[in-house]
C-alpha cells in the first residue's frame, strides 16, 4: 500500500470513528481536521464536500464490517455454524470495533427519512446484510440444522430485531446483560428453527 493510500485509510479509520460517536451530519472536513490534526485544504482535496467525506466514510466502515464480520463467518462451515458466526461476529463489532457502536444503526436513525445518496447507499448496505443473513438461514434449512418450513427472510428479521435489541440495551441503557440476553433470545430463534 502506497504512503498516500495509508494516509486515506487511516483518515477514514478516523472519520468512521469519529461519525460513529458524533452521527455522519456532524461529521465535516473541519471536525475531522482538528481529530486528525491535519489541515482543512488537505483534508478537502480527498474529499471535495461534506456529502463525499460522508459517502466514503459509509463505504469505508462497509469494507470494515466484511472484514470483521462477513468474511470470517463466510470462512466457517456452511449452516447453523456459519449463522452463529455472523450472529458472533457482529456482536463483536457492534461491541467493539467503533467507540459509539455500530456506524450502521447510528446512520440508520440519521438517515432514515432524509432521501439522498447516503441514504442511497445506507439502504444498499442493509440489503446487502439482509441477503447475507437470509442466504445464510435458507443454507442452514438445506443442510438439514433447520426445519424445511423456517422461512428464511422472517428469521433473518427476527435476528436483527435480536440486534437492534442488543445495541439499544448496551449502548442506551448500559444494561450490563444485554450481551448475555442476546444470546439467550438467539439461542431461542436457534431452537425453535430446528
Amino acid at each position: 500500500m502506497s504512503k498516500g493510500a495509508e494516509t486515506r485509510t487511516a483518515i477514514l479509520d478516523e472519520a468512521a470513528r469519529l461519525a460513529s460517536t458524533i452521527g455522519f451530519n456532524a461529521l465535516t472536513v473541519g471536525t475531522l481536521a482538528e481529530r486528525t490534526e491535519l489541515s482543512k485544504s488537505g483534508l478537502f482535496a480527498h474529499f471535495k464536500s461534506k456529502e463525499q467525506l460522508q459517502l466514503q466514510t459509509l463505504e469505508h466502515a462497509g469494507v470494515w464490517f466484511v472484514d470483521a464480520v462477513l468474511r470470517p463467518a463466510l470462512s466457517t462451515q456452511r449452516g447453523e455454524k456459519r449463522l452463529r458466526a455472523l450472529f458472533e461476529n457482529w456482536i463483536g463489532w457492534a461491541s467493539g470495533a467503533l467507540p459509539g457502536g455500530c456506524i450502521y444503526i447510528a446512520a440508520n436513525i440519521e438517515f432514515d427519512d432524509q432521501p439522498g445518496p447516503m441514504r442511497d447507499l445506507l439502504v444498499a448496505h442493509q440489503r446487502d446484510w439482509n441477503d447475507t443473513i437470509t442466504a445464510v438461514v435458507a443454507t442452514c434449512i438445506s443442510e438439514g440444522d433447520f426445519r424445511s418450513d423456517v422461512e428464511p427472510a422472517q428469521f433473518a428479521f427476527e435476528l436483527q430485531a435480536l440486534m437492534l435489541g442488543f445495541h439499544h440495551a448496551w449502548r442506551l441503557l448500559g444494561d450490563a446483560q444485554a450481551r448475555q440476553r442476546t444470546e439467550t433470545a438467539f439461542e431461542s430463534l436457534i431452537t425453535h428453527a430446528r
